[in-house]
């Protein structure tokens, strides 16, 4: 199975300024290339055939002549490959000369787009030899003797993926035919392209094709002009782009004066889901613009080529990269206390309060609270932390957790929970030396009591700790760490919380305090609900339990966020954390190798088992708030019926 992915390319060939028989034998050996990679659907630039710098020789018929011949090359040629090739050229419609894309499969021309928008302002005159699409009702051509569906509303349907086209200027006029094409069913835009290089026009074109493809939630593949085509006073330097939904998955080198080819693939199940989430886009749909459309019937990939997946995945899809990083750190937390400031404001609360243990959720819902309460240019003592050592409590979390509070200036109370856990046990009749759930849960529930009671004594309110992948696999204690009176890490996963921290650490606090919160980071991730090991060191680490916190996140960002099926998350995962070389994953803290197919299949039926059991617990869960696009609130992003059965999720995997 391909999971959806469609593999294109987007190719910049060789090519001499009017020199139709040299440039079809280039666009030929790079249609070789993509097919042995086992390409689907190949874009050439505009006018690729001839080239587009021809200038005023548009209105020789000997050119035009040539341009037809290459075709029917191009179409002997491809006779018996089951590539689709999209190139550009010249076309006579009626008595009008046209700039067109011509679609080619096995031999056939599948379909003729022509131009529709043609610049005719400062270094372009493209009105001076072509009509545009608008010029003329025909709706075939005859060209290479066969008569061929023509039409700037042309849409392309394969067995897998339907696509569109447009050529250059029609990506920049303000509602640009992809728009449409879009709304009427493409998955996929191929833009042929000639876009000449000016200082500041290369980056607001990435933005324009990024934006673009984001409207259209669609794929976008683009190819423009090369070294071969500079000519007097324009300069082009080759672009190869192809996006995803806003996101740029894979580009060529500019200025390069050798042939380039650049392969992805594109998700189009992906897309499917994203638009069905999008009720904007659905509603966009109801435009009644009439479009015509082509079945390619033949099979769109060579049956004896073993699909791989070349496109980068990104093992840690919360996680950002590089100065994008710090960006998104500082971003949530002026949102996180931005509205934690709001729910103090509102309530009128004179303090609030929340557990610190020494690990990672509480200590960044502290340092949420402090700056809340220095935005709101109030005392920090009006923060209440309560620490509450219990059974499993070790040295080290108990340490920092004091370290900390005393570091940031807050109100500090220990209440140990020992004492009332053992009366509670003696009460229930349970052996205080079988540490099962019961054991567990009874020392979560006293320590929310606490919590709940104090903040009835302080006129304030209980700050929730817990993040989203503990709610996603309900890692938490019901009507215990479960519930608090706001949950300000409650859309934040597991895997960017030690970031957060790391940035507060780093950017915005004293060295003691900074001390202690790298120590946090690195201290193993823990409920210390079960008596520590000899050594004092904590015996019971949550990742050996439910597993490793990356891979649920992975899982999460590609089941909530996306919707896949298991079988493609398990695909994708293999893909991000065994096959692929790593880059700046290593930074971080990405170990090569860290898995294998049977692990990552283990945890994957262990997320897939609890988050369908769990979901009991968020479906009463306190206000927080939605910090990204993945939220498991009930009354946003996630509805889900408590009692729905994993039965057919568990079997996907097992298939």
């Amino acid at each position: 199975m391909n999971y959806g992915f469609v593999k294109v390319a987007s190719a910049i060939p060789s090519l001499k300024v009017a020199d139709c028989t040299y440039n079809i034998q280039q666009i030929e050996s790079l249609i070789v290339q993509a097919e042995g990679k086992g390409v689907e659907i190949i874009a050439f630039p505009e006018l690729c055939i001839c080239g587009y710098s021809c200038q005023d020789l548009f209105g020789q018929q000997l050119l035009l002549e040539k341009c037809e011949e290459s075709l029917f090359k191009l179409l002997d040629f491809t006779r018996s490959l089951q590539i689709i090739s999209i190139v550009g050229m010249p076309v006579m419609v009626g008595g009008l000369l046209m700039n067109c894309a011509v679609v080619v499969q096995g031999g056939k021309i599948l379909g003729v787009v022509p131009k529709t928008f043609l610049p005719n302002y400062k270094e372009f005159y493209e009105q001076r030899w072509f009509a545009p699409s608008t010029a003329t009702n025909d709706t075939q051509v005859h060209l290479c003797a066969q008569t061929v569906t023509f039409g700037r509303n042309l849409l392309f349907h394969t067995q897998k993926t339907c696509f569109g086209i447009e050529i250059c200027e029609d990506l920049w006029a303000p509602v640009p035919p992809s728009s449409e094409l879009a709304l009427k069913g493409a998955e996929i835009i191929f833009n042929l392209s000639a876009s000449n290089e000016l200082i500041g026009k290369h980056q607001y074109l990435l933005s324009l094709i990024s934006q673009q493809s984001a409207r259209c939630i669609a794929g976008y593949v683009y190819s423009s002009c090369g070294f071969g085509e500079s000519t007097q006073d324009v300069v082009f330097a080759g672009n190869a782009l192809i996006y995803e939904n806003g996101t740029l998955i894979a580009r060529s080198k500019r200025f390069s004066l050798e042939e380039q080819m650049v392969v992805s693939e594109i998700d189009t199940e992906r897309l499917l889901t994203e638009r069905r989430h999008n009720t904007t886009f659905a509603e966009n749909t109801r435009l009644n613009t009439q479009f015509s459309t082509v079945d390619i019937q033949c099979q769109t990939v060579n049956p004896s080529y073993d699909f791989e997946l070349t496109r980068w995945i990104n093992p840690h899809p919360f996680v950002p990269g590089g100065k994008a990083l710090d960006e998104r750190c500082e971003e949530i937390f002026s949102i996180q206390t931005s509205a934690l400031a709001k729910r103090i404001v509102h309530t009128g609360a004179r303090s609030i309060v929340l557990g610190i243990s020494g690990g990672l959720d509480s200590t960044l819902a502290l340092l949420v609270c402090v700056k809340t309460m220095d935005l709101l240019q109030r005392p920090r003592k009006e923060v209440i932390g309560i620490t509450m050592p219990g059974f499993g409590t070790t040295d080290r979390t108990y340490q920092n957790a004091m370290s900390l509070m005393k570091s940031l200036d807050i109100t500090i109370k220990e209440i140990s929970i020992k004492e009332a856990c053992i009366r509670h046990f003696l009460d229930i009749g349970h052996d205080i030396n079988n540490h099962d759930v019961t054991y567990e849960n009874c020392q979560a529930r006293e320590r929310t009591q606490i919590l709940m009671d104090v903040a009835n004594q302080c006129n304030g309110f209980v700050v929730g700790t817990g993040d989203l992948s503990e709610l996603a696999l309900g890692w938490c204690t019901y009507n215990a760490d479960h519930m608090s009176n706001y949950g300000v890490n409650t859309s934040i996963p597991k895997t960017l919380v030690k970031y957060l921290v790391k940035w507060v650490a780093m950017t915005s606090v004293d060295e003691d305090s900074k001390t202690t919160l790298l120590d946090i980071i690195e201290t193993p991730i823990s409920p210390e609900l079960i008596p520590a090991n000899l050594d004092g060191t904590i015996q019971q680490k949550t990742e050996d339990l439910v597993g490793p916190y990356e891979l649920h996140d992975f899982f999460l960002y590609h089941f909530l966020r996306l919707g896949f099926r298991p079988a493609k998350i398990l695909y994708l995962a293999e893909q991000a954390f065994i096959k692929q070389t790593y880059t700046d994953t290593t930074a971080l803290g990405m170990e090569v190798g860290k898995y294998d197919e049977e692990t990552i299949q283990k945890w994957l039926k262990t997320f897939c088992r609890r988050f369908f059991t769990q979901q009991f617990k968020r479906s009463c869960l306190p206000d927080g708030p939605k910090v990204g696009s993945v939220s498991l609130s009930p009354r946003g992003d996630w509805r889900m019926p408590s009692d729905a059965s994993s039965a057919d999720w568990l079997a996907d995997l097992d298939d």
